[in-house]
């Protein structure tokens, strides 16, 4: 569940989750309609994207405290988010932390992600006992993932896990068959989620079900429920993907489930 990301702004949708306060009720909302993990991007007292240190110390707090999620952390903040900025988020000790595999055009900005940052990311995490979700925007990315595995070894926790994201402008479309085609060049034992943007949200889902993955759905991805329908709450958008799960016969997984799927251990400080 990906609640607030960094590309909407509050005053254009009120209902987006940017208050500490805010994004714990919509973290326990989400878990108690089937939510296993929360994606954590935090705004700043002017609801503008932040990764300032203390305020995501504070949020990996209050979540472990109130919630029985998996906690992970954006490492991309921001396209325009500094590279060591990136990297101190590590210190806050998710259980989880983002690492995209490369540098994708990002509707009409891009997302930086040079090598040399994909690897420091990746050995950050291994010393700190962080499970990594290696998000893919394009098909070569996976291609770097065999080539990161490969150089550098495995993550910690040795699940590779990855997340599709689908649907960015700039990066691969969100449909089944890129779907399908991305799910071949996965590295052998690995688990995957999809995520689709905006539109591509429900085709996407219906296909990552059919294809024995996981789902990653929240306010960050999508904000139209239907046509000329806003949604509501972050909670709204679970309990229907939790609902297809059920209807696919692959119910949502508790998160304890959740941590052993993805090796989650406690994190160290380096």
């Amino acid at each position: 569940m990906a609640p607030t990301g960094a590309e909407h702004a509050k005053g254009d949708v009120p209902q987006l989750p940017v208050t500490l306060e805010e994004l714990v009720t919509a973290a326990r909302e989400c878990e108690q309609v089937g939510a296993a993990m929360v994606h954590v991007h935090i705004r700043g007292d002017d609801a503008k994207p932040t990764l300032d240190l203390k305020r995501l110390q504070d949020t990996v707090q209050a979540l472990r405290e109130q919630t029985g999620l998996v906690v992970q952390l954006s490492t991309g903040g921001a396209v325009t988010d500094p590279e060591a900025d990136r990297l101190r988020v590590l210190d806050a000790l998710p259980d989880s932390a983002s690492c995209t595999m490369g540098t994708v055009n990002f509707g009409d900005d891009v997302f930086m992600n040079r090598w040399e940052f994909v690897v420091a990311l990746h050995k950050g995490m291994q010393e700190r006992r962080i499970v990594p979700e290696y998000e893919i925007f394009d098909l070569g990315q996976l291609a770097s993932l065999r080539r990161l595995l490969d150089k550098h070894g495995r993550p910690a926790g040795d699940k590779v896990h990855v997340d599709l994201v689908m649907g960015v402008p700039g990066g691969m479309p969100g449909d089944a068959e890129t779907l399908v085609a991305a799910l071949r060049l996965l590295p052998e034992d690995a688990s995957f989620s999809a995520t689709g943007i905006g539109r591509s949200s429900l085709p996407v889902m219906l296909t990552a079900l059919g294809a024995g993955g996981h789902l990653r759905v929240g306010m960050e991805d999508t904000i139209t429920y239907a046509k000329g329908q806003p949604v509501r709450d972050n909670a709204q958008l679970v309990a229907r993907a939790a609902g297809l799960a059920r209807i696919a016969q692959r119910p949502p997984l508790s998160p304890a489930d959740a941590r052993a799927l993805l090796g989650v251990r406690t994190p160290v400080q380096v």
